[in-house]
């Protein structure tokens, strides 16, 4: 029994790092995307094209981490024309979003037909587990290097919004448009130019979906992962440090039936498997009272007027 539990623990631990990745880089990009006073929906679509166009180039060049160069810039083009549009007058970020996201997933859909059978080159593994005479332990700490550029880039987002001249003007623009250009910046710009930095994070998200876990490209790969990392950003209330936590939650919440499985629990699979979802909405009602609901919400999100 003691065994059965350690096993299931030890399998979460190793789903946590490797299911959390894409929640993490999407849920960064759009901390700075609504930190910047915007929000964008079409994360969904931004992280099936980062899946299709990193794996496509893996397979292309024979280089993964050409492949998350190019799944990185399809997302910040993606981010870029989002964050385009939205500058126009009387455009509304949330029926852009969700267009943006019926517009990536389909380009992807159509785009990466070729590539369903082919074989890419694969990211590597980092063996933190190596001095673990377990087997399983060994393979639950297999990390994937973009987890590890996923933590740093946490804690430096952390750092810059507190510390940095260009953290403070992200958020002076995402809570005061007025007050942005008393001082002389122009609102459109900064958040076009964080909704396309976020749509590269996004799109780097997406690459580890096919480039390191699971590992394939298909058009049901994604699962929503997209929309969820939007919802994870108010649970976190819109702070990087809380992603990361976020992310990990989700990540173990979602390891939570192969790790049933492993140890021959097979009965209510698909059930364990929705747990995520089924997560996300607690946090979305949890989080939806008055005195909640918007708690740390930049100024000028949509949300908020």
């Amino acid at each position: 029994m003691h065994g059965a539990i350690a096993t299931v623990l030890i399998a979460m631990v190793g789903g946590a790092l490797r299911v959390s990745t894409p929640f993490l880089f999407v849920s960064l990009g759009e901390c700075l995307t609504e930190r910047s006073g915007r929000i964008n929906l079409g994360q969904e679509g931004i992280l099936v094209m980062g899946a299709m166009s990193g794996y496509a180039a893996s397979f292309a060049f024979g280089n993964a981490f050409v492949g998350v160069l190019v799944a990185a810039t399809s997302g910040i083009l993606l981010g870029a024309l989002h964050g385009t549009i939205c500058s126009l007058p009387r455009v509304n970020d949330i029926a852009v979003g969700i267009a943006l996201m019926l517009f990536g997933t389909g380009l992807a859909f159509f785009l990466g037909k070729p590539y369903v059978q082919p074989q890419a080159p694969m990211l590597p593994d980092l063996a933190f587990g190596a001095w673990s005479s377990i087997p399983q332990l060994r393979a639950a700490l297999m990390v994937s290097p973009l987890f590890l550029i996923g933590i740093a880039l946490t804690f430096f987002m952390s750092w810059a919004f507190a510390n940095t001249r260009l953290g403070l003007i992200v958020r002076m623009v995402g809570d005061s448009s007025e007050a942005a250009r008393a001082m002389g910046y122009n609102p459109n710009r900064v958040r076009t130019v964080c909704t396309a930095l976020g749509g590269g994070l996004s799109g780097i998200g997406g690459s580890f979906l096919s480039l390191y876990y699971p590992g394939s490209w298909s058009e049901g790969l994604s699962s929503g992962q997209g929309l969820i990392a939007v919802a994870l950003v108010i649970f976190a209330r819109w702070k990087p440090r809380n992603c990361l936590i976020a992310a990990l939650l989700f990540g173990g919440a979602g390891a939570l039936g192969p790790a049933l499985q492993s140890v021959g629990i097979t009965s209510g699979y698909y059930l364990f498997n929705a747990v995520p979802y089924v997560l996300t909405l607690l946090i979305l009602v949890s989080t939806s009272s008055r005195t909640r609901a918007l708690a740390g919400a930049p100024g000028e999100l949509s949300i908020q007027r």
